[in-house]
């Protein structure tokens, strides 16, 4: 571990220990709060005030009272924190800490898509950058997707970015006319199906549980499918001893909170050789990026009020449909 300076005695603080007390008592002389994603490294959501997934986080943020918040997460969960709270400040760990799904939907290309279909209501998933926010009609988190999806029933809908997301809540919703951006998460998308049929012949008595952002041939050998918080929610009260899980492995440190009698798989990768089914951007904020973060109240998340103001409006439309 890097040595880093206390910000005002120069002791310096290089073990575990010493770094989370520098942490929370900046947190107090800062009066942050800090809130952290279910796919965060286990020491940086014990130190969170509070962890969830992107819709209880945005919940959460829109009733912060803090002066600072630093959003352990990735950059799309950081501006919507300041979408919904543009007084206060808004940092994050790792401005690098960016997201396969917002990246592949850039906003002027998306505005070319939303022309081709002025009828249509635009539903975009949290999982996208402000710029593309302001030009949606509501938001969804894979939380509520298919339950803002059926508001709809009435009117042509445009859902984006992410195309496994899509057709599952296509299904769930009975729309298949859904006009879909074909967007993927890189995390969930890789997971291995005939890997995890394999699990399922080892495991005969596990019951998988896998995000709806996975592929089809993942989903259909899935008992459930739901969003991180809803995987979490299902791991604790399945009576299986053995779970197998289509997600990132951040959510193993919550389950084992509450049973750690039981034994968690992670679905493999199409990679077996690499973790990459581990969140790359999740993971690059640390201890130490946090600690940096609180002392020095950078990187901080900046928007354009027009921007954000139009970005406004659909986070709010999800948070009164939810």
């Amino acid at each position: 571990m890097s040595d880093l300076l206390h910000p005002t005695s120069g002791v310096e603080a290089t073990l575990p220990e010493e770094l989370e007390e520098e942490i929370r008592r900046l947190k107090k002389e800062r009066n942050a709060v800090v809130l952290a994603h279910y796919y965060q490294e286990s020491e940086v959501q014990d130190l969170a005030d509070h962890v969830g997934d992107s819709l209880a986080l945005a919940r959460v943020a829109q009733q912060v009272e803090s002066d600072v918040i630093v959003f352990c997460g990735v950059h799309f969960m950081a501006e919507t924190a300041k979408i919904l709270n543009p007084t206060r400040t808004v940092v994050v760990p790792d401005l690098a800490a960016g997201c396969s799904l917002a990246d592949g939907c850039p906003p002027g290309e998306f505005k070319a898509f939303i022309d081709q279909h002025p009828d249509a209501v635009v539903v975009s998933y949290i999982n996208t950058s402000a710029a593309v926010k302001a030009l949606s009609d509501v938001i969804c988190t894979s939380s509520n997707a298919v339950e803002i999806v059926r508001h709809y029933a009435d009117r042509p809908v445009i859902f984006a970015p992410d195309r496994h997301l899509a057709r599952w809540v296509s299904k769930q919703a009975d729309r298949p006319d859904l006009i879909v951006w074909q967007g993927a998460c890189i995390v969930h998308e890789q997971f291995n199906a005939k890997a995890l049929t394999g699990l399922r012949v080892r495991h005969p008595d596990a019951e998988v549980l896998s995000h709806p952002e996975c592929d089809e041939a993942v989903l259909e050998q899935s008992d459930f499918i739901g969003s991180t918080k809803k995987i979490i929610d299902r791991a604790i009260a399945s009576p299986a001893k053995t779970l197998i899980i289509g997600t990132e492995d951040g959510v193993f440190h919550q389950i084992l909170k509450h049973v750690p009698e039981k034994e968690l798989i992670q679905v493999p990768g199409m990679d077996e050789s690499c973790a990459c089914n581990r969140c790359p951007y999740m993971r690059l904020n640390t201890l130490e990026k946090l600690y940096a973060c609180l002392r020095d109240l950078k990187p901080e998340i900046e928007l354009d009020e027009e921007t954000r103001l139009a970005a406004l409006a659909p986070l709010e439309k999800m948070l009164e449909l939810s």
